[in-house]
């Protein structure tokens, strides 16, 4: 084998390991993606149905993330702001639509955005909705991050108030509402409660396709090795095979 053929190989080869390192390792990060999102799975199926406890105040608002909170059973007491909801559109296991979004005005001067449920596009009309009732109501759901910017390809307009995801700040300067949290409650629906909006239709779901993606990466890392310690071989094959014709032709 010339030293052009041996350089060409040694350069082969560091590319075949620099890919096959690069393959592995994304089915190791898969294999931690997937621990992470059971146990993330595990800690929200707990929070769903854990007892409710109070919605956390304004003094405890800088301490709120997604990881620790979200989902989790609340229970708030307020007053409704009549009048002032939002409607975000949905699309639900009942179709197309909005949720109802209306600020839930607390005694220690706070408010919080409860997403009192799911309107068909042609109830958008709250005459046809349940009545508001007028003194302090108490309200249990689950506790949800606020949705900021809209949804895909589609920004939300306050101007115009069209609204495509839960944008808690964006809604509260929209309405005019002060010391809001920065999260919203989605209700729960009473028992035997009935007509419009129809809570508890929150979507809990999360995809966990990280097995598959790490076995989809270690089968590629394996071809990859696979087919690199086949070229060496036929090239070691070859040039062996070379060499012993050049001597048979010497001798």
């Amino acid at each position: 084998m010339t030293r052009r053929k041996i350089a060409a190989l040694i350069a082969f080869d560091l590319v075949a390991i620099l890919l096959v390192a690069c393959l592995a390792a994304l089915a190791v990060w898969q294999v931690h993606r997937r621990a992470y999102k059971l146990d993330l799975i595990a800690r929200v199926e707990a929070r769903v149905h854990a007892a409710p406890t109070p919605a956390p105040g304004w003094g405890s608002w800088a301490g709120i993330s997604a990881a620790a909170d979200e989902y989790r059973r609340v229970v708030a007491t307020g007053r409704w702001l009549e009048g002032r909801s939002t409607l975000v559109q949905a699309v639900t296991e009942l179709g197309g639509g909005y949720w109802v979004m209306t600020p839930l005005a607390q005694d220690d001067g706070s408010t919080i955005l409860v997403n009192r449920g799911f309107v068909p596009a042609a109830e958008r009309n709250p005459a046809s909705w349940r009545l508001l009732r007028p003194g302090p109501v108490t309200v249990t759901g689950l506790l949800r991050m606020s949705e900021p910017g809209g949804a895909f390809l589609r920004a939300n307009d306050p101007a115009k108030s069209r609204w495509f995801s839960r944008d808690v700040v964006a809604i509260a300067a929209s309405s005019g509402l002060d010391k809001i949290a920065p999260y919203f409650i989605d209700a729960e629906r009473s028992p035997g409660e009935s007509g419009l909006p129809v809570a508890g239709l929150t979507v809990i779901a999360f995809s966990n396709n990280h097995l598959v993606y790490a076995l989809t990466w270690s089968a590629l890392a394996l071809m990859a090795a696979a087919g690199a310690i086949f070229v060496n071989l036929d090239l070691l094959r070859l040039s062996w095979f070379g060499a012993r014709q050049a001597g048979l032709h010497e001798s």
